[in-house]
C-alpha cells in the first residue's frame, strides 16, 4: 500500500529518473507512504496500470517529457477509466506549456508547470489535510536550488550497478537558443558544490563509476566547472567514465590542462553546434565563435583523449540542403568522435514558433514534433535525411567502421569534391534500396551492404575492400567472419585495451591509440 506514487516512462531502462527522486527527496514526511516507479515506453499501457494499482494509490504523478508523452497519455487514459478515484498529477516540461491543446492535460486531475520540487510537497500535504487544491493548472514557484534536498541517496544499489546515474550541479542556461526550453530560463542556479561533491563522493562510496551531467552548459563557470573536474581526476584511477554537456567556445586556459590529464575513455563531451551557418545561429539567437570552436576542437584531439560527441540540427529556419552539407563537413573537418545529426522538434512553448510563417515551417502535430518541411526543405528532402542520420549513427557514429570511414572520406575527396555529406548522401540511396528502412539492421547485414557500396559503386578492389571490413568487424572482439569477408585469411586481432572500466562499448571502439 502506497498513497503516493511517482512515475515517468523511460526510454530505455538505463535512463533512471533524476526528477522524481528530487520530488521524492523533499517529500518530507510522506516519503514512506510513497513509492518511485519507473517503466520503459515499451512496457503496455495497460500492463503499467495494473502495476500501479496493486499498490491502492491515491495519487500518482507522472514527469512528462517528449519522449513519453504518446505512451504516458495511453496509460493516463486507461487509468482514469478503471481507477477515476485515483488523483492523476502530471508534471515535466512537455506539459508546462501551452495546456489547453495537449489531451493529457485534459486527462489529468491536475497539472504542475515548472520545476514541482517543493510545490509537488505542498500540493500532496494540503491534498491529506484535506484541503485539496481548486485550480488545475498550478504554477510551481521557482525552487532556491541551495535549500533542496538531495535526491542522490534514493539512487538504489540496483541503480548504481546497473543504470547511469544523472547528476546536475547547475540548473538553468544563460542562452536564448530560440529551438531549446532552456531560452526561457531567467538566469543560472549553481547547486552549493562543496554539498554536490559530498553526494558524489557517497555515490562512488557506494560504487557508481558512470555519471552524467544534465547541466546544460557545464563550464559555464570556470571557477566550479575546474573544482568539479579536479574532483574527479583525483579519484579517476578508479575507473570512472564522465559525461559534460559543454559551450563550444569556452575552454579556458585551467579547463584545458586538467581535460590533458584524464585517462582515454573517462571523458566524453557533448558539444552543441547545431549549425555552422551564422546566419541561420542569428535566425534563432545563437551566439558563437566560429574560430574558437575550431581552435578548441584543435586542443581536444590534439592534446587530451576526451570523446567528443558533437552535434548538429537539421531543419533550422533560413538553413537548406547545400547550407547544411557545407556546414556538417567543416564540422567534420574538426574530426569530432561523433556528429549527432538532429532534426528540429517545435517544443512546446519554445520561441522557435516565430518562424513557421516567415519560413513556411510545418511540423508534426504530435511528439516528438519533428519539422516535416521548410521554405528551403521539402518533405521528400526531409525524409531521406531522417535516414541519413540513422545511417550516419549506425556506420559513423557506432564506432564499428572506424577503419572503413577512413577509407569513405578518401572516396569522399575523390569522387565527391572532398564533401564526406555528398558521399554520404550517395551511400543512403544505396543503403534505403538494399534494406527499404534505416533501423533495425543487423551489423552483419549492414556489414554487407558497405562491403558491396564499395565494391559495386565505389569500384573499389575486392581484396582491399574484404580487408579493411574484416579488421574492422574483428578489431574489439574476435568473431568468425561472414561468407562474403571469408577471403580474407590473415589473423585480426582485436584491441581490448586502453579503456577504464566504466566506459561504455561504443565509446570504447572510438579509442584513439
Amino acid at each position: 500500500m502506497k498513497d503516493i506514487l511517482l512515475c515517468t516512462l523511460t526510454g530505455r531502462y538505463h535512463h533512471p529518473s533524476l526528477g522524481l527522486r528530487y520530488l521524492f527527496a523533499n517529500l518530507s514526511e510522506f516519503q514512506a507512504q510513497t513509492k518511485i516507479c519507473e517503466y520503459v515506453i515499451q512496457k503496455h499501457p495497460r500492463d503499467v496500470v495494473e502495476d500501479l494499482l496493486q499498490y491502492h494509490p491515491k495519487i500518482v504523478g507522472f514527469g512528462v517529457y517528449i519522449w513519453n508523452a504518446p505512451q504516458t497519455l495511453q496509460v493516463i487514459s486507461i487509468l482514469k477509466r478503471v481507477a477515476p478515484e485515483v488523483t492523476v498529477v502530471v508534471g515535466g516540461p512537455e506539459v508546462s506549456f501551452e495546456i489547453e491543446t495537449q489531451e493529457i492535460c485534459q486527462i489529468a486531475d491536475h497539472v504542475f508547470k515548472g520545476e514541482s520540487d517543493i510545490s509537488f510537497y505542498q500540493f500532496c500535504k494540503s491534498f491529506f489535510e484535506g484541503h485539496r487544491p481548486l485550480n488545475k493548472i498550478i504554477q510551481a514557484d521557482l525552487p532556491d536550488v541551495v535549500t533542496l534536498k538531495s535526491p542522490y541517496p534514493y539512487y538504489t544499489d540496483s541503480d548504481i550497478k546497473h543504470r547511469t546515474i544523472y547528476v546536475e550541479a547547475s540548473r538553468g542556461c544563460p542562452f536564448k537558443c530560440e529551438y531549446c526550453l532552456s531560452s526561457l530560463d531567467t538566469a543560472v542556479r549553481n547547486f552549493p558544490t562543496e554539498q554536490f561533491l559530498a553526494d558524489i563522493q557517497a555515490l562512488m562510496d557506494r560504487g557508481a563509476r558512470q555519471f552524467k551531467f544534465v547541466d546544460r552548459t557545464f563550464n559555464l563557470s570556470p571557477t566550479i566547472s575546474t573544482q568539479i573536474l579536479k574532483f574527479f581526476l583525483d579519484r579517476v584511477d578508479l575507473g570512472l567514465f564522465l559525461h559534460f554537456e559543454l559551450v563550444p567556445d569556452r575552454l579556458p586556459p585551467e579547463l584545458k590542462e586538467l581535460m590533458s590529464q584524464f585517462p582515454a575513455g573517462s571523458l566524453q563531451f557533448e558539444i552543441g553546434i547545431q549549425t555552422w551557418n551564422p546566419e541561420v545561429a542569428k535566425n534563432v539567437s545563437r551566439r558563437q565563435d566560429y574560430e574558437k570552436i575550431k581552435e578548441n576542437f584543435k586542443y581536444l584531439r590534439e592534446h587530451t583523449k576526451v570523446h567528443t560527441h558533437a552535434d548538429l540540427i537539421f531543419g533550422l529556419p533560413g538553413e537548406n540542403l547545400e547550407s547544411f552539407a557545407s556546414g556538417f563537413d567543416q564540422l567534420y573537418k574538426l574530426e569530432p568522435d561523433e556528429i549527432q545529426l538532429g532534426i528540429l522538434k517545435r517544443l512546446n512553448g519554445a520561441p522557435i514558433s516565430r518562424h513557421m510563417k516567415t519560413y513556411e515551417m510545418a511540423f508534426m502535430l504530435e511528439a516528438p514534433y519533428q519539422i516535416l518541411k521548410t521554405k528551403d526543405i521539402d518533405f521528400v528532402t526531409m525524409q531521406k535525411f531522417h535516414r541519413f542520420s540513422q545511417f550516419w549513427d549506425q556506420i559513423a557514429n557506432s564506432g564499428n567502421f572506424i577503419l572503413t570511414m577512413k577509407q569513405l572520406k578518401i572516396v569522399a575527396e575523390e569522387k565527391f569534391s572532398g564533401s564526406l555529406f555528398w558521399m554520404f548522401w550517395s551511400m543512403t540511396d544505396f543503403l534505403t534500396r538494399r534494406h527499404g528502412q534505416s533501423h533495425s539492421i543487423s551489423l552483419i547485414s549492414l556489414l554487407e551492404s558497405v562491403y558491396y557500396f564499395l565494391i559495386d559503386e565505389v569500384r573499389l578492389d575486392k581484396d582491399q575492400v574484404r580487408t579493411l571490413l574484416a579488421e574492422d568487424f574483428c578489431r574489439h572482439e574476435k568473431r568468425d567472419l561472414p561468407s562474403f569477408l571469408k577471403t580474407q585469411r590473415r589473423e585480426i586481432q582485436s584491441e581490448n585495451g586502453g579503456r577504464t572500466k566504466a566506459t561504455p562499448s561504443r565509446q570504447r571502439r572510438h579509442l584513439r591509440p
